[in-house]
């Protein structure tokens, strides 16, 4: 990217929130902070008006705005490709929404821009798996979003497994996607502690006006990494795969709660938080010794336990 295309970015880029900080900036576009200040003094330069806060970050002046943005080719295919993930991975509120930006965003299209996403829109598929994603059910998604934001406690009903109904007040703190659903993160004001509601078992839902403080943890990353401590239900596991096993693994792990991924010694080490260890076990069988189980020991038990079976089961029936 050469330099007038990167101002014109890092100005966009300054009118996405409040105050942006000089190191989003730097990583968003590889440079170093040295280069930040200079490209900032550009600007300021050019008369657009920047203001700063010490220690904080930098942020466009009350009353400025860009003419409308127009959208690269690329730009535009890759929104038309998350709405295929939206629609398949999201609620009927979130995708109701994500349709209304992107018929804005082809509103601003010009001829040829229009006709290539048209002619791309049949070739570019999400496959809709076996079973029916409990995302997809209810309409919470968007409201929840707004009441995190908002930092507003909200109240519904909740199903459990048993199909037990209780009246819930919680604070929310994040929307976490793993094992084919969408939960939300929540202090439980009636078990008084962190809790993990799936979407689809949530009813009646209603945003209060009641405004909570940030308690001991705040944001979900503080929730995951304190998981095992606060929520019992949940297990952690951490898996390393050779290379070429991770390639296969990208297309199956969402459905066991993946969380991250790092590249280490010509092997991919893998995070999961799961409910069920065994379900994860059984899936682990298929890689056979192209993974190993770092962690949790119960989960080598169980997939040593598991190969017994099958052992015992292929000796009786020679």
């Amino acid at each position: 990217m050469n330099r007038i295309d990167r101002l014109t970015a890092i100005l966009i880029q300054l009118q996405t929130k409040r105050i942006v900080k000089a190191e989003e900036i730097a990583h968003r576009f590889e440079i170093s902070l040295r280069t930040v200040y200079r490209d900032i003094k550009a600007l300021m330069e050019a008369g657009v008006p920047i203001g700063s806060e010490a220690g904080t970050g930098y942020f466009i002046v009350d009353g400025f705005h860009l003419p409308p943005v127009m959208f690269t080719q690329d730009e535009a295919s890759s929104m038309m490709m998350a709405g295929k993930l939206v629609e398949r991975m999201t609620d009927q509120s979130v995708r109701t929404a994500f349709e209304n930006a992107l018929m804005k965003v082809k509103a601003v299209l010009n001829e040829a821009q229009k006709d290539h996403l048209e002619s791309l829109q049949a070739h570019i598929e999400v496959l809709k798996p076996h079973m029916q994603l409990p995302a997809q059910a209810g309409n919470h998604l968007s409201e929840l979003q707004k009441a995190i934001a908002d930092r507003r406690v909200v109240e519904f009903q909740y199903i459990n497994n048993q199909s037990e109904h209780t009246l819930r007040e919680v604070e929310p703190i994040g929307l976490f996607y793993y094992s084919a659903a969408w939960h939300l993160i929540a202090w439980c004001r009636l078990r008084n502690g962190f809790r993990d509601f799936r979407s689809d078992r949530i009813a009646n839902l209603k945003t209060t006006n009641t405004i909570f403080s940030p308690r001991s943890i705040s944001t979900l990353q503080e929730y995951l990494n304190s998981l095992q401590q606060s929520n019992i239900e949940m297990k952690s596991a951490t898996l390393n795969f050779n290379l070429e096993a991770a390639k296969y693994v990208h297309n199956s792990r969402h459905y066991f709660g993946f969380v991250s991924e790092e590249k280490n010694d010509g092997r991919v080490r893998m995070k999961f938080l799961t409910v069920d260890l065994e379900i994860m076990a059984r899936w682990l069988l298929s890689y056979g010794k192209d993974v190993e189980i770092e962690s949790p020991i119960e989960l080598v038990e169980i997939v040593t336990e598991l190969i017994a079976e099958l052992h015992t089961h292929y000796n009786v029936s020679v």
